[in-house]
């Protein structure tokens, strides 16, 4: 039989501290985590807030160092982390705030290289093939159609 734990307020506030302390999170990750430690919606609203007060929850925070992260690491394009951002409940304001984390340099630099990256893993198909290959993979990636058929056009002047 499966013995369900209870927390007092003190012990989750505690527990979320250092969940948040770990790693950025978002309201929706916390409120999710306090809903899953069988906590009351009374409970979870003052833990919250407590959480922001002390500058352990901080959306503006978060919604950078999202954007920066999936920027660098995956590689995604701002469509990408705009979806992403708008499915983790971040306002407008803040994604907006998180967006100007990403150089415009390094914007059009992690494109070129990706889409160079493409292009070559599909060397062997036929132009039209090949052209669709790079397109769909940025495309899933979030970068910009405009974008793409830039980086596309100056591939193919190059071969």
């Amino acid at each position: 039989m499966h013995k369900s734990t209870s927390y007092t307020l003190q012990e989750a506030q505690k527990k979320l501290e250092h969940y948040c302390a770990y790693q950025e999170r978002c309201h929706q990750e916390v409120e999710q985590k306090l809903r899953g430690m069988n906590m009351i919606p009374e409970a979870i609203e003052i833990i919250v807030g407590k959480l922001v007060e002390e500058n352990y929850l901080n959306e503006t925070r978060f919604a950078q160092s999202f954007a920066r992260g999936k920027f660098r690491i995956k590689k995604w394009g701002k469509e990408r982390i705009l979806r992403e951002l708008k499915f983790r409940k971040i306002s407008p304001f803040n994604i907006k705030i998180a967006l100007r984390e990403i150089s415009v340099e390094d914007y059009q630099d992690t494109l070129e290289e990706l889409a160079a990256r493409f292009w070559e893993a599909n060397a062997s198909r036929d132009v039209y093939t090949r052209k669709k290959k790079v397109i769909d993979a940025l495309r899933y990636r979030g970068w910009e159609s405009p974008l793409i058929f830039d980086a596309l056009a100056s591939l193919e002047s190059e071969t």
